[in-house]
């Protein structure tokens, strides 16, 4: 295992600067659906790639949810959450949905990207510590702001779609400055559909406090003895455009023959 990381990393390493022309295939759905966004999957070593609007793949955006993959990682690291089943205590006030509105897990929490647990976490782990946990990610633009309850979803935190994929592949090669075992329980987390065809890992997100909304779907397939790495942003001007942060994305998948 130790030798293939190795491998892996060397080869990322001296990988040459990508340049990007639209796939036909992955433009044609977006076309067809009328959606704007922009979608990047890649192989682990970065040489097979299939991407559309190579500007919007570079621009920073707000994380919104998707934050709550390494946001996991942080307070499992400070001790702000002891593991999967620790119990998360609901005040009785209303959050603004049902399935919120009662005791969480870490579990629950992250399944059901449930804003105010992760808030009660921020509250705990603080401005500073974050900071610090950001910069030894090289996460994004390693900001947050003035708010350390909403810096993910409408403070100063942005990232790109191509920034996306490679924490994503430090997550799945466990190469973080975290404890393995906390590595391996977001992979745990993580998981949203396991078939006999593939495992899925990803996390959706929705920027949805501020104006111009976008949405996320982020993560990794595993199939047919390859991983391969995703992220999609698009724009959400209603809510029906949400389906779409997923949709797109398995549609690409499968018309690029990758599950």
């Amino acid at each position: 295992m130790v030798k293939k990381t190795i491998l892996v990393c060397a080869l990322l390493f001296i990988l040459p600067n990508v340049v990007r022309a639209d796939d036909a295939d992955i433009a044609n759905l977006y076309a067809k659906y009328g959606i704007t966004g922009a979608l990047i999957i890649t192989s682990l070593d970065g040489r097979v790639e299939y991407s559309y609007n190579e500007e919007r793949l570079a621009q920073r955006y707000l994380p919104a949810s998707t934050f709550k993959i390494p946001n996991t990682l942080i307070a499992l690291e400070e001790g702000t959450v002891s593991g999967e089943s620790a119990v998360i205590k609901w005040d009785g006030k209303d959050k603004g949905w049902v399935k919120w509105n009662k005791d969480q897990t870490l579990g629950s929490a992250f399944t059901l990207s449930c804003v105010w647990c992760y808030q009660e976490f921020a509250e705990k782990i603080g401005n500073d510590t974050y900071l610090k946990h950001l910069n030894a990610l090289n996460y994004g633009n390693q900001k947050t702001g003035n708010n350390v309850t909403t810096f993910w979803l409408e403070g100063e935190l942005k990232i790109s779609a191509v920034e996306q994929i490679d924490f994503l592949r430090k997550v799945y090669l466990e190469q973080l400055p975290f404890d393995e075992k906390h590595i391996r329980l977001l992979k745990k987390l993580m998981i949203v559909e396991k078939t006999p065809a593939y495992l899925l890992r990803a996390k959706t997100g929705w920027a949805i406090r501020i104006t111009k909304q976008h949405g996320w779907y982020v993560g990794y397939v595993e199939a047919k003895g390859k991983a391969w790495f995703f992220a999609n942003n698009i724009e959400i001007n209603s809510r029906q455009d949400s389906r779409f942060r997923k949709r797109l994305v398995m549609e690409a998948l499968k018309v690029k023959g990758l599950i």
